[in-house]
């Protein structure tokens, strides 16, 4: 099977996720049947699906967003979400066994052809395919909120995925103009999940050691590192940081400017941090300004709306 062959893919799973996946397949064209398990989730699904195509009309992104939508075909019945799929993009819950069960299912129905991606965030993909009939077919897609946006994919495989297939996942996740990432090796957590996690830690161990507050490490984060982030990676961001590069770079930090004895290293957040973290978030959003909101979902638009400026920069949009 080529790229070209797939004109139909399958969604497994909608919710804010799922349902960004069919936006983005519907954009580029593609047929799209999107499984849920019950009438009230496949409203919920619309809704979704109806409020992005939406915003995307009005920021200009997409010209027809009733042309878009006509191309995504909602269903409760797996068997028809899956049988005429080429591929199919799983983004049920992240539960160990609900993947296994959600697995099974589509195998059960789905052409012997079809490659399989799971869009599970952190479980390894060898546990997912643990029970899987045909796993050489099965890869991970795990994708950054919200899909249809962030051009991230990260595809991870095991000792049994046919390397034939990762690289038809890999060719069709770059058809939709997506920037796949290909990990070596099953990892937990993948790349980008770790290293927010590690970001993260370290701002929770400020905060909890008083040194700034929960508003103050965010704001230096987003304006700060983050506006070289993207742009670069850190290890290109090192590179440019010294006249002799990355190396440079290393023996500076080698030296008396090593921080690494100081970085927090604890592998449990601190019990409190959930009340501190939300009062000090809350409290952020009150000095936003109105073209930001105070809300989530005035600030999910602000968002999405940089995101899409963003990616004009990159000739993404």
């Amino acid at each position: 099977m080529k790229v070209e062959d797939i004109k139909t893919v399958a969604g497994i799973g909608g919710g804010v996720i799922g349902g960004s996946w069919a936006v983005l397949f519907a954009m580029k064209g593609l047929d799209v049947y999107l499984y849920d398990i019950n009438d009230e989730c496949i409203a919920n699904d619309k809704k979704t699906i109806e409020g992005n195509l939406k915003f995307l009309a009005e920021t200009g992104a997409i010209a027809d967003a009733a042309a878009v939508e006509a191309r995504i075909h909602f269903t409760t019945s797996m068997e028809e979400a899956v049988k005429n799929a080429k591929f199919i993009q799983e983004s049920g819950p992240e539960r160990l066994p609900i993947k296994q069960s959600m697995l099974a299912s589509i195998e059960e129905f789905a052409p012997v052809d079809a490659i399989i991606a799971t869009s599970a965030s952190g479980l390894p993909l060898g546990q997912i395919t643990e029970k899987a009939v045909h796993p050489e077919r099965c890869v991970g897609g795990h994708p950054y909120n919200p899909p249809h946006l962030i051009p991230l994919v990260e595809i991870t495989k095991t000792e049994k995925t046919d390397p034939a297939n990762v690289e038809l996942a890999k060719e069709f996740y770059q058809s939709l103009g997506k920037e796949p990432v290909v990990l070596h090796k099953d990892c937990p957590g993948y790349i980008c999940n770790r290293l927010q996690l590690a970001v993260f830690r370290e701002m929770v161990d400020l905060v909890e050691r008083g040194v700034c507050s929960v508003e103050d490490a965010d704001k230096a984060l987003t304006f700060g590192p983050a506006i070289r982030w993207a742009i670069f990676g850190h290890n290109m961001i090192m590179q440019l940081g010294n006249k002799d590069g990355l190396a440079g770079m290393m023996d500076m930090l080698s030296g008396g400017f090593n921080l690494c004895g100081d970085i927090a290293n604890w592998t449990e957040i601190p019990a409190d941090y959930k009340e501190k973290g939300q009062a000090g978030v809350n409290e952020e959003m009150k000095h936003f300004s109105d073209e930001i909101g105070h809300t989530n979902e005035e600030c999910i638009r602000y968002r999405d709306k940089m995101l899409i400026e963003i990616l004009k920069l990159h000739h993404k949009f």
